[in-house]
């Protein structure tokens, strides 16, 4: 699981297969040309994307300081880039999720364990 949600980030895509919303345009005076870093790029790291199981469950999460520059950019919420900078909104870019397919695996996975 934590594979295909580090393949979604890295593809630029939410769990349901759309593409993120690309970033605001830079004003003139910056640097010319589009931004080319890629978004999120250290957040699809094991460093930073955990995961935890027990026999109830299983979760993907977000470790340390950035799960709150996750949350803001998942739900799409206001938030300062620096510490003294205007508050920005930011557009809902959702990171963690699952897919119809994810869902079918999964049960299949409990149906074997069932048996």
């Amino acid at each position: 699981m934590r594979a295909s949600q580090q393949q979604n980030i890295k593809r630029q895509h939410a769990p349901d297969g759309t593409p993120f919303k690309p970033r605001k345009t830079q004003p003139v005076r910056s640097k010319k040309g589009r931004i080319k870093r890629e978004m999120f790029a250290k957040l699809r790291t094991a460093k930073y994307m955990k995961t935890q199981a027990s026999p109830n469950e299983a979760v993907i999460e977000f470790a340390g300081n950035v799960q709150r520059m996750a949350r803001v950019h998942h739900y799409g919420l206001r938030d300062r880039p620096s510490h003294k900078g205007k508050e920005v909104q930011y557009e809902a870019r959702p990171l963690l999720g699952i897919n119809e397919q994810e869902i079918k695996i999964i049960e299949d996975l409990i149906t074997l364990a069932l048996i």
